[in-house]
């Protein structure tokens, strides 16, 4: 774990960072993002030593890094900016290999370690590691300057704005390729962007900054949905979270509580819990929430025992769902299908809410709609 403990960073009388404190988890992918002199790249740049904090503490596993040596640390950490800053004198193969060198390993381990990583990257080894930066493409160079940040194992990598440069296709490669070798490898990434696409797409975890403070530190799923004041809520853009649809859970959008009714209760008693509801579907479920069953008006009319309980009434669930599924997959499994009263389940299969056609039209509806923040919002 990373932890940032009132870090104050000033030059002369300019404050670039004013006491700010944060905690980043191991194996995590988190973003630093905000206008330019936010704070971000100094962050970055405290974390290996680059610039030393004014005031304040970095500790890194519980150790603060001021005890640690530098070189120590900076081996222990990759770092990746624009194009790479691979050496252009040097082959590809040498810019990957100099830390491992440089520590003294095994060749043969170095070169199999090598040969690995470029297959990963979906670069092959005999094409391109003896050739020299400036005969790749933009694409090709991140590619190579991220490797190179992870050919020496470290449990860190920094990267600061690694993907600014590309065009848009490479660009969506290149994050796609970096968040299937987070996920991997369970590096620790800490990642500066003023993209809030990107950030939004690759993140665990976005630090937004604003003149030398945190203004919200959260999953990218938490930030859209609730930005911590107007000037996050104007950085995000409206609506973003329509750019990112996995992200809308069920259980953001569902009917909570729904009408529910025991095993035991009589016929009479349950149209008459729906007429005092106004509703045409009733909800069977046990002492524990478990949904067992339901009803609606039509298999009422077709039951003239008054006492008929609800159990010898009920028909099993045709459909349900989770409450952590996405509209995605809410939309994928009624394509087919007229959607009606979905009971929606938590991952205990405990009944917690209800999809309904109107809920469901409604939510749709808000990616049209202008946004309200702050004190609008609250009103």
């Amino acid at each position: 774990m990373i932890q940032l403990q009132n870090v104050t960073k000033k030059y002369k009388e300019h404050t670039v960072l004013d006491s700010i404190s944060m905690e980043i988890k191991d194996g995590e992918l988190t973003v630093l993002i905000g206008p330019s002199g936010c704070g971000k790249t100094t962050t970055l740049k405290l974390l290996n030593k680059l610039i030393q904090p004014t005031s304040g503490e970095i500790l890194i596993d519980g150790e603060n890094i001021e005890s640690t040596d530098d070189v120590r640390l900076r081996r222990n950490m990759g770092y990746v900016i624009q194009q790479g800053g691979l050496f252009p004198h040097m082959t590809i193969r040498e810019n990957i290999e100099i830390i491992e060198k440089l520590e003294k390993k095994q060749p043969k381990e170095i070169e199999n370690n090598t040969i690995r990583l470029m297959k990963m990257v979906d670069l092959n080894p005999d094409d391109y590691l003896d050739r020299y930066p400036p005969e790749l493409s933009g694409g090709q160079l991140q590619r190579i300057g991220v490797i190179r940040a992870l050919a020496n194992d470290p449990s860190i990598v920094l990267l600061d704005e690694p993907f600014s440069a590309l065009d848009p296709v490479t660009k969506r490669a290149l994050q796609d390729e970096l968040v299937e070798l987070q996920s991997k490898m369970g590096k620790t990434m800490i990642f500066v962007t003023h993209d809030m696409d990107e950030a939004v797409k690759i993140a665990d975890r976005v630090c937004i900054m604003r003149d030398g403070h945190i203004l919200q530190f959260d999953t990218p799923e938490v930030i859209m949905k609730h930005p911590a004041d107007d000037f996050v809520a104007s950085f995000v853009g409206p609506n973003r979270i329509w750019s990112s649809p996995e992200r809308i859970k069920v259980r953001d959008f569902m009917l909570q509580d729904p009408v529910t009714c025991g095993p035991e209760l009589s016929r009479d008693k349950c149209a008459d819990r729906m007429a005092e509801n106004h509703i045409d579907t009733l909800l069977v479920v046990d002492g524990e929430k478990n949904l067992i069953g339901v009803i609606d008006k039509q298999m009422l009319s077709l039951v003239t025992d008054p006492a008929a309980c609800a159990e010898k009434l009920m028909k099993e669930p045709d459909r349900a769902i989770y409450d952590d599924s996405s509209i995605i997959e809410l939309l994928s499994m009624i394509q087919d299908k007229e959607l009606n009263n979905i009971p929606v389940l938590n991952r205990e299969n405990r009944l917690v809410g209800l999809l309904t056609n109107s809920i469901l039209v409604s939510t749709l509806s808000r990616q049209y709609l202008p946004r309200h923040t702050g004190k609008e919002a609250a009103k």
